[in-house]
């Protein structure tokens, strides 16, 4: 299981949202671009960045930090907010993200979306982020009644890379990982799945470790990092033991 750390951009800034709340946000840097060199210097083998105003916007808005993150990092980077056209995507992969995220577009723009996975096949991943049920979109500040599982059901058989299962209630918390849900949604899926949200110590990267098997391939971590409630030098020596 890898441990992939978090960078969430806002003005321009490394950020960290309580529940997916724009009104609850904390800045934890003004150099997003030496997060992720510290990030890799600790051992990421690979950078989650997200452009939280893009999230908004529906484009991207801090496409030129993302683009020096890219350069200033080996590790492969995959990005997620406001990607929701094939030029922002081409742009995103030209430019040399290994991943793009599509959440909202995965809802409001299927043809697009088959089209991408089609193009650029183990280049896209789903993100599926829930709160109470349903499917958020738009930055998470709109509740769908789509289940994660339904949403996944529509894409039977697209060559995703991946799906990030995000649990927005716990997200930014450190309450813990919702290990029965994520465990849940991925023996329900038929492509590999990374968890997120709430992840709040090294006893959230043990009990994911715990349930690899079923197809939970990595966890997204960012805030237990930066406040130092975890390590991220001792979470991917814990992923990456054999599993008992």
């Amino acid at each position: 299981m890898i441990v992939i750390p978090a960078i969430d951009i806002k003005d321009g800034q490394c950020v960290r949202l309580n529940q997916g709340d724009f009104q609850r946000v904390t800045v934890f840097s003004n150099l997003p671009v030496e997060m992720a060199a510290i990030c890799e210097s600790k051992g990421a083998e690979r950078i989650h960045v997200v452009d939280l105003d893009g999230s908004l916007a529906g484009e991207p808005r801090n496409e030129e930090v993302i683009r020096s993150i890219v350069k200033a990092v080996s590790v492969p980077v995959q990005v997620g907010g406001g990607i929701r056209s094939m030029t922002t995507i081409e742009r995103y992969l030209d430019m040399g993200v290994r991943w793009v995220i599509l959440g909202t577009a995965a809802l409001r723009d299927e043809s697009m979306v088959r089209q991408a996975c089609r193009k650029h096949p183990d280049s896209v991943i789903l993100a599926v982020d829930a709160r109470d049920g349903g499917v958020a979109v738009q930055g998470w500040t709109e509740k769908t009644e789509v289940s994660a599982v339904e949403l996944m059901n529509r894409y039977r058989g697209i060559p995703f890379a991946a799906a990030v299962y995000t649990d927005i209630r716990r997200d930014g918390m450190e309450t813990g990982v919702n290990i029965r849900q994520t465990e849940a949604f991925a023996r329900a899926v038929e492509i590999p799945v990374i968890a997120s949200g709430g992840v709040a110590g090294i006893a959230d990267i043990e009990a994911l470790h715990k349930i690899e098997a079923g197809g939970v391939i990595g966890v997204v971590v960012g805030k237990a990092l930066y406040t130092g409630a975890l390590s991220l030098e001792a979470a991917i020596s814990t992923a990456g033991k054999t599993p008992s």
